[in-house]
């Protein structure tokens, strides 16, 4: 890591470096990571070091330095666990930005206000790490709720936090849009995405696409948008369809879109070789698109359960609102050694 490191440095340091700037922002965040991981070994080692040195001071008298030697071995500890963790984070694109896409499942308005509800709680979530947010696309409900979301998320490795959140979530609760107040099942899927840098190919022909334009929605006023500057675009063979509004130009848009578009269809490929991968070891759960992955009972008691890992809350609200490390780190735990890593071309 730290030559690494002096080679990024070097390059940092070429006249040209900051030509391409989205390159530049690479190697720096590259870089960052690399500093942060280094300095955590750097300060575990330490650690460790002062312990041994409180060992031979209490050689004699194991008492004067009890509180000090137990002190610093359990924020060794600390430490390590918090190296664990970042070290289930190794997929090949696990470092990268993510694009989460909500749907709201059959059922009207009741999935609906439940994809906004998950809208809601990944934002939370995102806002809790520090990492920035841009909504992409945004089709509200004809009531209530959301029929469907797309968002970027940048930051240290958000894809390797957020895959564990695809799949079907399923919510159970007394519905607040029934007059006779019973209860109501709802379901909506979350699909993450790595946002790829240009290193990764993906072969898309140009005949194989659709793409379609219309108005963006948006505030009213002056800054309603009077142009047909959303762009969606539908990929025949596979029937993917992304879309794309965050942008006045509908060049730009299409840009972003098409970004999507690779981005969807790597994670397509990387879904398949897991599946076939996890199908092959009957002792690993099945993780592909489509398989319910979380509970989200209300009503008649509370109680959040991941069917994949077995971990549950009794407190729904916390969750709802972001509080999913708990989830996250026991997904990381159970299925750190699925291999995630396809070629980097398609």
């Amino acid at each position: 890591m730290r030559e690494r490191i002096e080679e990024l440095t070097d390059e940092a340091s070429a006249p040209e470096f900051w030509n391409d700037q989205e390159r530049a922002q690479r190697s720096m965040q590259e870089r960052g990571r690399l500093e942060r991981t280094v300095s955590s070994w750097e300060r575990l080692d330490g650690l460790l070091e002062d312990a041994a040195t409180y060992l031979d001071l209490g050689a004699d008298d194991p008492e004067a330095v009890e509180e000090d030697l137990a002190g610093c071995l359990n924020e060794a500890l600390d430490g390590i666990e918090a190296m664990e963790l970042q070290r289930m984070l190794a997929g090949e694109h696990d470092a990268a930005n993510a694009i989460v896409a909500i749907t709201a499942g059959a059922g009207g308005t009741e999935s609906q206000d439940w994809a906004a509800m998950l809208l809601r709680m990944y934002l939370r979530f995102c806002e809790r790490r520090g990492w920035k947010t841009e909504m992409l696309d945004l089709q509200d409900g004809e009531e209530a709720g959301v029929k469907g979301a797309t968002f970027a998320v940048s930051g240290e490795y958000a894809f390797g936090y957020l895959r564990a959140e695809s799949g079907v979530h399923r919510l159970v609760r007394i519905s607040p849009f029934d007059s006779q107040a019973r209860r109501h099942t709802s379901f909506a899927s979350v699909y993450v995405l790595p946002e790829l840098d240009d290193s990764i190919v993906v072969d898309i022909q140009e005949k194989d696409l659709r793409i379609d334009t219309y108005r963006a929605s948006g505030a009213g006023g002056q800054h309603v948008n009077r142009t047909d500057s959303a762009v969606r675009i539908t990929h025949l063979p596979t029937g993917v369809v992304v879309q794309c509004q965050a942008e006045r130009s509908q060049i730009k848009n299409r840009d972003r879109a098409m970004k999507m578009l690779q981005a969807r269809l790597y994670e397509e490929e990387r879904r398949k070789r897991e599946a076939a991968q996890a199908a092959a070891n009957a002792e690993k759960a099945d993780i592909g698109w489509g398989s319910q992955i979380r509970s989200y009972v209300l009503q008649p008691y509370q109680m959040v359960k991941d069917l994949r890992t077995q971990h549950e809350s009794s407190n729904p609200d916390a969750v709802l609102d972001g509080a999913l490390d708990d989830f996250v780190q026991a997904y990381l735990l159970a299925f750190a050694d699925v291999d995630r890593s396809p070629s980097g071309s398609l």
